[in-house]
């Protein structure tokens, strides 16, 4: 589990600053505000003392570097922070990875794959840092994987019956680009594009370029679904990393009760910040 600080500090400032964060987003901190259906047995809201902040996105947008960065200034506010993300569970993480380099998997037992990994996570990672009093940051939630589902043809209602017993955030950032900056982006990051993030399994388009770009534009119309549903902070993902950083920051000390937003990233993230 990550820390900067120790767990004391986390306490101390919870102590000292006033923290409207202790209500999700529907501005109730009863246990079924907490979830999206049927709450998990045994869980109670008292013990949740921590947050969920969320940053979704498609790859390309930025997200992985603004957890990075707001990682940092959160640490640097005092609070322990926790990360989570898609298969970074100890129970099917490298399996997933294993399936998706191969190739040779089904779009449903892909889907239950990575509800698999996020259930553990919520089990074994979430749950624990929020009743610790932690932030936990998560690049991508279930928002991503129902939208990656939706998109190859499994039902909606299907895929919101899995993730009825997630926690709901209580904030959720989206950073929208368009897939064309999106593409851009990624190929001159790596040289190279995903398999899946271009929807090849999909059969959209011989090539590559306008196979990405009709698939995230899927992916896109499914978030902005979902963004209407569940109420995302939506974010031009195309604005300078600085800017993007500094909107989030303001949001999130909103939230958090935080005084002032100036950040300036240290030497190991400066590269970052352009």
């Amino acid at each position: 589990m990550k820390r900067s600080r120790s767990h004391q500090a986390a306490v101390s400032h919870q102590e000292h600053e006033p923290r409207s964060a202790k209500k999700s987003q529907n501005g109730n901190g009863n246990l079924a505000a907490r979830f999206y259906g049927m709450p998990l047995p045994g869980v109670r809201p008292e013990e949740l003392s921590g947050n969920l902040i969320v940053v979704e996105g498609a790859d390309g947008s930025g997200r992985s570097t603004q957890i990075s960065l707001l990682t940092e200034w959160l640490e640097s506010e005092g609070f322990a922070v926790e990360t989570m993300g898609l298969r970074r569970s100890y129970l099917v993480g490298e399996d997933i990875d294993a399936l998706l380099a191969e190739n040779a998997v089904t779009r449903l037992t892909l889907a239950l794959m990575y509800s698999t990994d996020f259930f553990d996570q919520l089990e074994r990672r979430i749950l624990p840092a929020l009743r610790s009093g932690l932030i936990v940051l998560a690049d991508r939630y279930v928002f991503t994987l129902i939208a990656r589902a939706a998109v190859r043809g499994i039902s909606r209602d299907y895929l919101h019956g899995i993730y009825e017993i997630a926690l709901r955030p209580d904030l959720t950032f989206w950073l929208n680009v368009r897939p064309e900056v999106a593409f851009e982006r990624e190929f001159k990051k790596s040289q190279t594009i995903s398999y899946w993030e271009s929807g090849r399994d999909m059969s959209l388009s011989n090539d590559l370029f306008q196979s990405f770009i009709r698939y995230q534009s899927l992916i896109k119309r499914e978030f902005e679904y979902l963004s209407k549903r569940h109420g995302f902070i939506e974010l031009d993902g195309e604005r300078s990393i600085a800017e993007v950083n500094r909107a989030l920051r303001t949001r999130i000390a909103s939230h958090l009760g935080i005084r002032g937003t100036q950040y300036k990233p240290s030497h190991a993230l400066a590269h970052l910040w352009r």
